[in-house]
This record gives structure tokens, C-alpha cells and sequence, in this order.
């Protein structure tokens, strides 16, 4: 089996390089832009170097030609469509680098398979954001639940999660979509949410700052999954659903405020009195809610269940940053 990745750099995407690496004996393409940090992928450097199953490509999903020359050349069975603007919080003051990106690079992708590589599996990754401000009524959130985007960001995946449905339905590709609940994990991004504490926390660890975690909204409800969990979903889908346009929820089992995320993650601390200030940057003009999903028919069609716990994936994740934070230096000794 070949497989392309976009956005083979993120947290996700280097993952499910990991994942697919470890677990299978698939040939593995990834998509990066030419300016693109390769920090995700270092401990993989030598199946790049010998370019035995894992190989990058450049080029960007914004620009045709590129992105075109990459999925002719790879003919890959199976694509799994990550790139993406995906920073709530960044959509607010770029909105419209976000909606190009998500909506006409998904689009790009789409056309460059629909005239070079017609018979690959698409995986199109929407996102659960495209669901928005749910009434408490409507929770767990069904795949029927009607759209109610709040931000630029959850916009422009609404955009992308009907790409994916448009093109199965008009011409036959074989897509599948997923709107993934939130996941995280080593390698997230510091603009997330509980990224951005377990950043702190390790910087106030070591010494690199006041002990204070600035944060935004603590009172919004997200469900939490592990990335290692995510992509495992991920893999199931293509090698377990062949209902083409089907659209899916995916998300773990713990749910709590993000004020409660905060409360695990300074409890695992090994520094004691750490205080906490709001910082109006961090607060979004609008902000999803009750982000809790209903994953019945996922898990229905293809067996998936998370394995990795909440607690497990918050230490790693402050683990994570640790470990990084020591190894880019400037580390003051208390």
C-alpha cells in the first residue's frame, strides 16, 4: 500500500507517520511545504535519508501545480488530507489566509485526484469546531447536528467537510470525512489551549518564568482524546469503511471544562503555587462550547476505541515539554 500525507509536519501528521511505520508495511509519502519546521519528523531521519518507505515531497496544497505534480507522481491508495490553517485563535486575525488554505487548498487537493489519481482513498479532515455553539439539548453531538461555526476557522472546515461530501457524491471519489473532537498529545502545537498551560507550567518548572499561567476561556467543555488514539481511529477508517462520502464523529471520553484540563496539569507540577491570570488575547470574540460528540457510528463501522487515558496523554504532553524546553537551552537553575 502507498499513502500520501498533507501536512505531514503537524502534530497529527507525524503521528500517523509513527503509527503507520510501526504498525504496518505501507509506503509512505508525506507532503511538506519548502519552509516547513522538520522538528516532528527528526527522530525519523533515517528512514528519510535512506528513503526506504518514508519520503517528503514539496509542495503546497494553496498552489495547484505543485500539489498536482506530488499526487500524480505518488498514486497513492490512500491519502490522508491533514494540511491545514488549523489555529482557532490565529483565524480571527487571518481570516482570509485560513479560508484559502482549508477550503481552496482541500479543493486543490480534491481536483488533482478527480484528473490524476481518481481510485485513491481520500481521507478529508474536517473538524468538530464546524459544529460550534451547540444547544445543551442537542449534546452529545450527532453527525446530523446542524453547522454553527464561530470562528473563521471552524468556517472554513465547514467549507472543507462539504468539499469532501461534494466530490464523492458528484464524482464518484472515494472520500471520507472526519470531524475530530479534541486531541493532543506530545508534539501539540503551543497556540492550543492545553498545550499552552503544559508550556507554561514546564517554563515555570524551569525557571524560565513567573510563576503564572496565562489563559483564556476555562469554562468551555472539550472532549479530550490522545493523538496516538486519533490516528489510530484514522487508519481504521480507511482500512475498515468503503461507504464513500461518509462523514464521521471522532472523539475520546473525557469531557470536562478547560478550567478543570488547567487543574490536572498544575497538579502534576512539580513546582508548588502556581497561580493563574486571564489574559484578554487568549479570549476569542466567540468560543465553541459544549464540545461533546456522540461516536456510535464510528466506532459502529469500524471497532475503534480510545485506549490511551486523560491523565497519560496530559503527562506526556507536559513530559513533552520538558524535554523540549531543556533541549533548546537557556534553562536557569534555581
Amino acid at each position: 500500500m502507498k499513502c500520501l500525507i498533507t501536512g505531514v509536519t503537524g502534530m497529527v501528521g507525524s503521528h500517523l507517520v509513527d503509527y503507520l511505520l510501526d504498525e504496518t508495511e505501507w509506503e509512505i509519502t508525506g507532503l511538506s511545504r519548502w519552509r516547513s519546521d522538520m522538528s516532528n519528523l527528526r527522530h525519523r531521519v533515517a528512514e528519510m535519508n535512506s528513503r526506504a518507505r518514508l519520503t517528503i515531497e514539496y509542495g503546497d496544497i494553496t498552489d495547484f501545480s505543485s500539489l498536482s505534480r506530488v499526487v500524480e507522481l505518488t498514486q497513492a491508495d490512500v491519502i490522508f488530507h491533514l494540511a491545514a490553517q488549523s489555529y482557532p485563535q490565529t483565524s480571527f486575525t487571518g481570516p482570509s489566509g485560513t479560508l484559502e488554505t482549508n477550503i481552496i487548498g482541500t479543493c486543490n487537493l480534491l481536483e488533482s485526484v478527480r484528473k490524476f489519481s481518481p481510485s485513491s482513498i481520500v481521507h478529508v479532515c474536517s473538524s468538530s469546531e464546524v459544529f460550534g455553539r451547540v444547544p445543551r439539548e442537542l449534546v452529545p453531538i450527532s453527525e446530523e447536528c446542524r453547522f454553527h461555526p464561530a470562528s473563521p476557522y471552524a468556517i472554513s472546515k465547514a467549507g472543507t467537510d462539504l468539499l469532501g461530501v461534494f466530490y464523492a457524491e458528484a464524482y464518484g471519489l472515494k472520500t471520507l470525512t472526519t470531524r475530530m473532537f479534541t486531541h493532543t498529545g506530545p508534539r501539540r502545537g503551543d497556540v492550543f489551549a492545553e498545550s499552552s498551560f503544559a508550556k507554561q507550567i514546564a517554563r515555570i518548572e524551569l525557571g524560565l518564568q513567573e510563576p503564572v499561567v496565562k489563559v483564556g476561556n476555562l469554562k468551555s467543555t472539550r472532549t479530550i482524546a490522545d493523538v496516538r488514539d486519533a490516528v489510530n481511529a484514522y487508519y481504521l477508517l480507511v482500512t475498515r469503511v468503503s461507504t464513500w462520502g461518509a462523514v464521521f464523529n471522532i472523539g475520546g471520553e473525557k469531557s470536562m471544562s478547560v478550567g478543570e484540563i488547567l487543574e490536572t496539569l498544575i497538579s502534576m507540577s512539580t513546582y508548588e503555587g502556581i497561580d493563574v491570570e486571564v489574559d484578554p488575547e487568549r479570549l476569542r470574540p466567540i468560543d465553541a462550547d459544549l464540545q461533546i460528540p456522540d461516536t456510535r457510528k464510528f466506532r459502529s463501522a469500524t471497532g475503534w476505541a480510545p485506549s490511551i487515558s486523560f491523565e497519560q496523554t496530559m503527562e506526556d504532553l507536559l513530559d513533552y515539554w520538558r524535554l523540549k524546553l531543556r533541549s533548546d537551552g537557556d534553562v536557569v537553575q534555581r
